[in-house]
């Protein structure tokens, strides 16, 4: 009678553990795809926005042109009236004291000689003050002045041209790094299937040790394979780990930062010829503006020295008023020109001139010879960019005939038609092709960001 009801509460037992289990699994899968949805999807485009707007390496070239704007506007003021202050307050230790001999002054109709004796006027040991006040306005020395200031400019383009060369260089490190996730994502992606297919095939190579259809050696070198296999999949977790943390730390934010990689879709080679590229890499490419800069920089600084064999003028309001001192003018105030000019100088004004004559020959050698090393360099990557996209059609080729034999191979295997020798010398061509994918994928990648760099984008 107890049997029926035994049997209900073992049946009642049962469900509760399958809801459960259920419940569980749920619960799992719920917190899975909360992990995965905090793991952020970074895009190559967003990856090197951010570089741009983050990178520390990036941020201290722009401070450093911030700064050339500065040194513009210092130059400028210099163009202005120029206001000079002095305040000399004295307590004199000995008498300052004025003698004027007899007659010094001249002489007075009727009186004779004046003064008509030795007289000595002092102020004894009175503290007094000097006061000097000044306003300079330069005329010839303009001219010099606005070659200055066009000096400075050239200055901040070159800055602001380091700055775009800074940019394009953490853009190109950023490509690469992006590249190489996705070269050991892949490759984890191929590993993962790889032991997919050899756990499948310990499952049937299991059944036929119990069968005994194969021995049991056949079963433990498939097993050493799939151990094999999680020790790769093990190494390409911690690399895909360490690349995360690099493409991190250009991006400039926490290394701890977790995200996800997707593949890039476009068209990895360009559109270009290799003329259109030469012309292209020799307008954009920071190197030759700067050369260009240089040699610009180089004619301002020979101008600058002619500037320099011109005297200096200056339009000067002067005042000058002794507090303290009676036998002084109370205060004096004029105007006047200031002249200021080294007629000899022994040859080193000439010497400064020939100096940047020579500046001016190697800063044309330097243009001459950086214009090329970008079409050296553009040549180069453009021809490389054209192998490794040969290449990856060869391997690509080649990985799909690797999959289809061994798809062959392991139905032949399970028909009992083939050897497990035959199946494992397959998976073993499989694993190789997928591993010159692989590299075949990183080598296109890493060629197409260094053809753009090559062309200056």
């Amino acid at each position: 009678m107890n049997c029926p009801t035994a049997s209900r509460r073992m049946t009642r037992r049962r469900q509760l553990e399958i809801a459960i289990a259920l419940l569980g699994a749920l619960l799992a899968l719920a917190i899975a795809a909360r992990a995965q949805d905090a793991r952020a999807t970074l895009t190559l485009d967003q990856a090197i926005q951010q570089a741009l707007q983050h990178n520390r390496l990036i941020k201290n070239e722009e401070l450093e042109a911030a700064k050339f704007v500065d040194y513009v506007e210092i130059a400028r003021t210099r163009r202005l009236p120029e206001f000079e202050f002095d305040a000399l307050a004295l307590q004199p230790f000995t008498g300052v004291d004025f003698r004027f001999n007899r007659g010094v002054l001249g002489a007075i109709p009727g009186v004779g000689p004046f003064p008509l004796q030795d007289t000595r006027v002092g102020t004894g040991h009175q503290p007094f003050t000097l006061l000097t006040a000044r306003v300079s306005q330069p005329l010839t020395q303009l001219r010099r002045i606005n070659l200055g200031i066009q000096l400075q400019q050239v200055n901040q383009e070159l800055a602001v041209n380091k700055l775009e060369a800074q940019r394009r260089a953490v853009a190109n490190q950023v490509k690469r790094a992006y590249y190489a996730m996705l070269q050991t994502q892949s490759a984890l992606a191929a590993i993962q299937e790889t032991l997919k297919l050899h756990r499948e095939l310990d499952r049937v190579v299991g059944e036929y040790v119990v069968q005994k259809v194969v021995l049991a050696a056949d079963s433990l070198d498939v097993k050493a394979r799939l151990a094999n296999d999680e020790y790769e999949a093990v190494k390409l977790q911690n690399a895909l780990a360490a690349q995360q943390e690099q493409l991190n730390l250009l991006l400039g934010r926490d290394l701890r930062t977790q995200f996800n990689v997707v593949n890039v879709t476009d068209n990895v080679l360009y559109e270009l010829s290799l003329d259109a590229a030469q012309n292209r890499a020799l307008s954009d490419r920071s190197e030759v503006r700067a050369a260009r800069l240089q040699q610009r920089q180089a004619e301002l600084q020979r101008r600058l020295r002619k500037a320099e064999r011109l005297p200096d003028v200056s339009l000067t309001l002067g005042y000058f008023a002794p507090i303290g001192v009676g036998v002084l003018p109370r205060q004096v105030f004029g105007a006047g020109v200031s002249v200021k000019w080294e007629p000899f100088d022994w040859g080193r004004k000439r010497r400064e001139l020939a100096v940047a004559e020579k500046n001016i020959a190697q800063a044309g050698n330097a243009l001459r010879e950086a214009e090329a090393q970008v079409l050296l360099d553009v040549n180069t990557r453009f021809r490389k960019l054209e192998e490794a996209r040969a290449l990856l059609h060869v391997v690509q080729i080649a990985q799909q005939a690797a999959q289809e034999k061994l798809r062959v191979a392991s139905n032949k295997f399970k028909q009992e038609a083939a050897l497990l020798k035959d199946v494992l010398q397959t998976q073993a061509a499989v694993a190789d092709a997928n591993y010159q994918y692989q590299q075949a994928l990183l080598a296109l990648l890493a060629a197409r960001a260094d053809f753009e760099k090559a062309l200056g984008e």
